[in-house]
Formats: structure tokens, C-alpha cells, sequence
């Protein structure tokens, strides 16, 4: 019987105990949220190196679009709506955002790859490693391939999203494929300083160096083509000098046709 009685006695304290335990965690996970964010109480982060956007330009963002925070209880804020705010802008792939104890709001960024750049009096725009479209930034600039003349893709200025249609889409993706192929060389995508469209959407490349213009036709077969270009550099290009030539048309198959 006292064997029992104790045991019971223990039970109860240690029931006791957890309760106190889990009351107290509460206590404190709640008043985690009582606490109001202090002045320049917003931490950002990112996840990559591309700094198309600054720490002040995703507070500037949530200033403008959101609302301030700074002097507001954590657990009034709507963090979830400010991730949607934060992953519509431009260069943001996605975006985390979470409080701590101390009120400060934090917020984790990573942001869009740039693969190749589009120049177009309608407003330029870049297309990064998914095909996705979006705008130019201020202030930033990457080194990828860029591409000018008869673009044939109809956005308006400032536009974020996926091609507008599936032939854009198609040609985006072709594109995509080309300067992709350009980047694993390890010679092209430093030695075309511009890639220009025609009405038909050929393309021709244009080097750093030298007055050849590389007519190259439609964004395809670019391991072929490219192959005819080395062609060009490595045995004509040494016999003739340069300048000699003009005009290299590689679009052919088996064909490297110069012109004056």
C-alpha cells in the first residue's frame, strides 16, 4: 500500500512539473510575439551574390508596399502577405521572412539569375535560367550575352513572369539553349560582345574583336555552328589576316561562306 501511495505522489509531481513546464513555454513563446520591432529593427540576407537588389531596396519595398513596421507588435505582423509583396518584385526569386525574440523582423532572399540580356526600345528586359522574364535593375548590370534588333517577344515595360505565348516561349527557350552552350565553351560567351535579330529571327554575332559579323541564322544546331566559327578562326582567318573578310555565314551545314 505505501509502495502505491508513492508511487502515486510521484506521478502527481511529475504531472505537476510538466505542467508548469508547458505553462511557462507557453508563457514565454507567447510574449516572444508582445514584443514591438525596433528602429531599423530589419535584417536582411541573402542567399546568392547577384545583388540586383540591396538590403536598403527589400526595406524599401516593404516601406512602400506594406507598410512600416518599425514600432509594431511581432504578432500583428503578416509576414506571409509580406513574402507575396517581396516575391512580386522584380529580381526576387523568392523570398523568407520570420521575427525573432528580440523584434527583429528577418528576411532571407534569393534572387533571380540573369542568363542573357534582351535590349528593345519597349523596354529591355532579362530571361533568367527557367525562361523567366524580368526587368532591367537600377544601378546593376550582369555580364551575360545581349541580344538587340527584331525581338519577338511582346511585353511591356517593367513585365516579371513567363513568356506571354508559346511561340515566345519556344523561341525564349532556344535562346536559353544557345547561351547555356555558350557559357560551357568557355570562349564564346566572353568573345560575343552582341547578338543581333533580323526581321526572319536570324541572328548574327558580333565579336569583341575584328569587322567579321558571324551571320548565324535561327537559334539552333549551336555546337554545329559554333564549330564553323572556330573553323573560321583557326584556319581561314590565319591565311587571309584580319579584316579581310566582312561577312561569315556559318548557318549552313559543312559551309563557312565570306564575304568582302
Amino acid at each position: 500500500m505505501k509502495k502505491y501511495l508513492k508511487y502515486l505522489v510521484c506521478t502527481a509531481i511529475t504531472l505537476v512539473l510538466i505542467t508548469l513546464l508547458a505553462l511557462a513555454y507557453g508563457s514565454a513563446s507567447k510574449s516572444r510575439y508582445l514584443v514591438d520591432v525596433p528602429d531599423n529593427g530589419i535584417e536582411v540576407s541573402f542567399r546568392d551574390d547577384y545583388r540586383f537588389v540591396s538590403s536598403d531596396d527589400i526595406k524599401g519595398y516593404i516601406n512602400k508596399y506594406y507598410g512600416s513596421v518599425y514600432g509594431y507588435r511581432t504578432d500583428s505582423l503578416n509576414l506571409a502577405g509580406m513574402e507575396r509583396m517581396l516575391d512580386r518584385q522584380s529580381a526576387v526569386l523568392k523570398s523568407q521572412v520570420w521575427s525573432t525574440a528580440d523584434g527583429i523582423v528577418h528576411v532571407s532572399v534569393s534572387q533571380r539569375k540573369p542568363v542573357m540580356r534582351f535590349q528593345r526600345p519597349g523596354g529591355s528586359f532579362y530571361i533568367d535560367d527557367r525562361a523567366c522574364i524580368f526587368p532591367l535593375q537600377k544601378g546593376h548590370s550582369a555580364l551575360v550575352p545581349v541580344v538587340d534588333g527584331d525581338i519577338p517577344v511582346n511585353v511591356p515595360a517593367g513585365y516579371k513572369g513567363p513568356a506571354p505565348d508559346a511561340k515566345s516561349a519556344a523561341w525564349l527557350t532556344e535562346m536559353l539553349e544557345l547561351a547555356a552552350f555558350m557559357k560551357r565553351s568557355g570562349i564564346w560567351e566572353e568573345n560575343i560582345a552582341q547578338i543581333t535579330v533580323d526581321g526572319e529571327g536570324n541572328l548574327t554575332m558580333i565579336p569583341r574583336s575584328g569587322r567579321e559579323r558571324f551571320f548565324f541564322g535561327k537559334p539552333d544546331d549551336p555546337a554545329g555552328k559554333f564549330a564553323r566559327m572556330s573553323d573560321y578562326y583557326r584556319y581561314i582567318l590565319p591565311e587571309k589576316g584580319e579584316g579581310y573578310y566582312r561577312s561569315v555565314n556559318v548557318k549552313y551545314d559543312g559551309q563557312v561562306i565570306c564575304r568582302k
